[in-house]
């Protein structure tokens, strides 16, 4: 999570976790919650550097990678778990 120390990362990513859990009427827990806010962080953060050159700053930007990028693990993970 670029700009954003370890502690305001944990915290962005559990609340983009939570934001992406209510929109995809999901039901995970908080350490869940974290994981796929951090993670689909992460994962978005690199596909907009790859892609795009840039990525959203700040606090406020982080959150809509992270919840964006939650959503997008959530959706996947919907999918592997309908397949098998």
């Amino acid at each position: 999570m670029e700009g954003l120390g370890w502690f305001a990362a944990i915290i962005v990513g559990a609340l983009a976790g939570w934001i992406a859990e209510q929109f995809m009427k999901a039901n995970h827990g908080l350490l869940m919650n974290i994981i796929l806010g951090i993670v689909g962080s992460l994962l978005l953060n690199f596909i907009l550097v790859t892609v795009v050159g840039s990525t959203l700053g700040g606090w406020i930007g982080q959150l809509i990678v992270g919840v964006i990028g939650a959503m997008i693990l959530i959706a996947i993970g919907r999918a592997l778990r309908s397949r098998s």
